[in-house]
């Protein structure tokens, strides 16, 4: 496994990758590798020939009250993960690398950013788009791989790719999870021990929806109900939002489910950090699937 700090000679070897008739993959991170980045891995290993993986803790898509300074980077292990994943090439430039002095140009896309994650963190997903561009750029693959816990930063993805006429397949890889049900993230680490234990309520509020809908409830305000019920079960839970939105275009869904339809959450807990005031941000999803009766609209 090679690890490559430089644009210039990353570059260089898609290059040579490519003239030789291989695929690339490439799986971004912002590192602390968990098992669920390593399911991006495999997925990415079935569809290419090399298989890179980029650890870049992005700053331009951390507000000024996030959490840029206490996210994790134990690169070591990083690296140890993905060697024995069998990557070939992981990609960890420095932010000048990326973003070298006097840098200007911004990536964004516009409506589908407004919602969910961007309503509450303005410049997010621009930091996000714009990384994810020079990744592109830099890496050259053929497939980037991303997990739909991430539902919105895929969709976002998506819609730049074909804008912009990126010749790059975007793979979206299905949710890993705990044991207990939580989504693998690597800031469950910076939970404390009895919001861990809360945290919980994401999945439970996922799966109260899930039965709502598989016993014929369609009524929007009543699903999102019962998820909010769920979730205050969880004292530590600040919800920043529970939303039920149109999974392509990230529209608000309508009053009665019509089809399949985005449950988004966003969920705060309390930090393992000893400051009282850090919070703990995560996110899930799922996508319902409503059984639309013969007098419905479809």
């Amino acid at each position: 496994m090679r690890i490559m700090e430089s644009t210039a000679e990353l570059q260089a070897r898609a290059d040579a990758v490519r003239a030789e008739g291989g695929r690339i993959a490439l799986v971004p991170t912002m590192g602390a590798l968990h098992e669920g980045h390593l399911t991006l891995v495999d997925a990415a290993r079935a569809k290419a020939d090399e298989v890179w993986v980029s650890i870049f803790v992005n700053p331009s898509q951390f507000g000024p009250e996030e959490d840029f300074e206490r996210y994790p980077r134990p690169f070591e292990a990083d690296a140890a993960a993905c060697r024995a994943r069998g990557v070939d090439v992981v990609f960890a430039p420095e932010a000048g690398e990326l973003y070298p002095d006097g840098h200007q140009t911004w990536v964004e896309v516009d409506a589908l950013t407004r919602p969910l994650c961007g309503a509450g963190r303005p410049g997010h997903f621009r930091g996000v788009t714009t990384v994810v561009t020079r990744l592109l750029l830099a890496a050259k693959p053929h497939v980037a791989v991303f997990g739909e816990k991430d539902f919105q930063q895929l969709a976002v993805i998506r819609r730049l790719v074909r804008d912009l006429g990126f010749d790059v397949e975007v793979l979206g890889a299905p949710i890993a999870r705990e044991p207990d049900g939580v989504a693998r993230s690597s800031r469950n680490r910076l939970l404390a021990p009895a919001a861990r234990r809360e945290a919980r309520a994401l999945a439970r509020a996922l799966d109260v929806a899930e039965r709502a809908v598989a016993d014929g409830e369609a009524r929007a305000d009543e699903i999102l109900a019962r998820v909010r019920a769920e979730l205050a079960r969880a004292p530590l839970a600040f919800v920043e939002y529970a939303e039920l939105r149109d999974p392509q275009r990230l529209e608000p869904a309508p009053t009665r489910l019509q089809g399949p339809t985005l449950l988004a959450l966003a969920v705060h807990f309390p930090a393992a950090s000893g400051d009282p005031g850090a919070r703990v941000r995560l996110i899930d999803n799922r996508v319902l699937h409503p059984h639309l009766h013969p007098e419905d609209p479809s």
